[in-house]
């Protein structure tokens, strides 16, 4: 997949009207990876790549009425989706691209990313603006709802050593960029990166 920002957005634009029914298994696992964020009431938390939505319900669930949910993305298609969904109503839907937030430093406890990683232009420094709006010591979720192995044969390919999401490229790119990596988990069933903004 290109790491083009034009031809991301061609990708999900194409693809926005029937993203949910292509995938509508993925609402458990989608909460089992908010769950791991241990949000608190209150708390304030970006959906970085939110696509339609889907982890929105459950992020809005763990922060409370009183917390705050934004999610950020490059496609307007992707956006309409999740409104259409009714998944505005959840959260405040950004157009935005994650390489350049429109939000102030600090001002987050937590992102969470689904599928993110790979499309990113420049990982290092876009995981470098995710560290740069989230409070120290606030979190990050990487997350796909099929580990590694599984989604390489869904798009018939191989694994390789160059896979950002493997854990010894992950780890550095995380340390580099202002995060550490505090958990891993890449099965058939998910995959989860967990890191806590240092400094």
């Amino acid at each position: 997949m290109s790491d083009d920002p034009t031809r991301v957005q061609e990708f999900f634009t194409a693809r926005a009207a029937d993203w949910d029914a292509r995938f509508p298994d993925d609402g458990p696992a989608y909460a089992a990876a908010v769950a791991a964020l241990d949000l608190r009431p209150g708390g304030r938390v970006l959906d970085a790549g939110c696509g339609t939505g889907r982890a929105l319900p459950a992020l809005r669930e763990a922060v409370g009425p009183s917390g705050v949910v934004l999610g950020a993305d490059l496609t307007p298609a992707m956006l309409a989706a999740a409104a259409q969904a009714g998944r505005d109503k959840e959260g405040q839907l950004l157009r935005a691209n994650v390489t350049r937030l429109p939000l102030g430093s600090g001002t987050l406890d937590a992102v969470f990313g689904a599928g993110l990683i790979s499309h990113l232009p420049q990982p290092s420094e876009n995981l470098g603006e995710l560290a740069r709006v989230v409070r120290p010591g606030g979190l990050l979720a990487l997350f796909h709802p099929i580990g590694r192995r599984a989604l390489a044969a869904r798009h018939g390919r191989q694994l390789t050593p160059e896979d950002l999401r493997a854990e010894p490229n992950l780890r550095p790119l995380l340390a580099g960029s202002g995060w550490r990596l505090t958990s891993y988990v890449d099965e058939d069933a998910r995959f989860l990166a967990l890191a806590v903004r240092a400094g």
